[in-house]
């Protein structure tokens, strides 16, 4: 087997796939804390609409202010990354350094962290929900999402995102993935 093949424009079915587990485990994650509302009211409705708002903000409005702009994909003419953020970054964020890229990995607060969080939380939630408000529905949600969750980590990035990418020499999350050699 040969080395993986880096892409410059990645193709559009690689991204479907990956921003459709992203919306899908976001939107699955809010119904689960949704079902807190049975127990908590209207508390668990606004914990289910601000998990879904912060995850959205962060996957979409902060990660190209934040990150994008110093990766590799922003500089590239004519060029699409495995999520297509690096397009939006370019219309409303300036160009960052480079060399602040590996940061994104950088401190408790840092991009990849509230990345992490917002996949988790639902899943770290939904435990006790489902001790406290056993459904069967509510227990195939919280499995769908840890099914989404291991699917990203095991496949989607390791063998669809991460070993194709041209940041992946440089980047924190490429080097524990294993994909630089590949």
């Amino acid at each position: 087997m040969g080395k993986a093949a880096l892409y410059n424009w990645y193709p559009v079915s690689s991204i479907a796939v990956y921003n459709g587990t992203t919306l899908l485990h976001f939107v699955v994650g809010g119904l689960v804390l949704l079902f807190s509302s049975r127990f908590f009211g209207t508390m668990g409705i606004a914990v289910a609409a601000l998990y879904l708002s912060f995850s959205l903000l962060e996957m979409y409005v902060m990660m190209p202010r934040q990150v994008c702009r110093n990766c590799v994909y922003f500089r590239l003419e004519n060029a699409l990354c495995i999520s297509g953020l690096n397009v939006a970054a370019k219309r409303f964020a300036k160009p960052g350094n480079p060399e602040d890229f590996p940061r994104r990995a950088t401190g408790v607060f840092c991009p990849n962290n509230l990345y992490i969080f917002s996949l988790a939380f639902p899943i770290a939630c939904g435990i006790p929900i489902l001790v406290f408000n056993f459904s069967p529905l509510l227990l195939s949600l919280e499995l769908f999402l840890f099914v989404l969750l291991a699917t990203r980590f095991m496949i989607i990035i390791p063998r669809l995102a991460c070993v194709h990418c041209l940041s992946k020499f440089v980047c924190p999350q490429a080097g524990l993935m294993g994909v630089r050699e590949k």
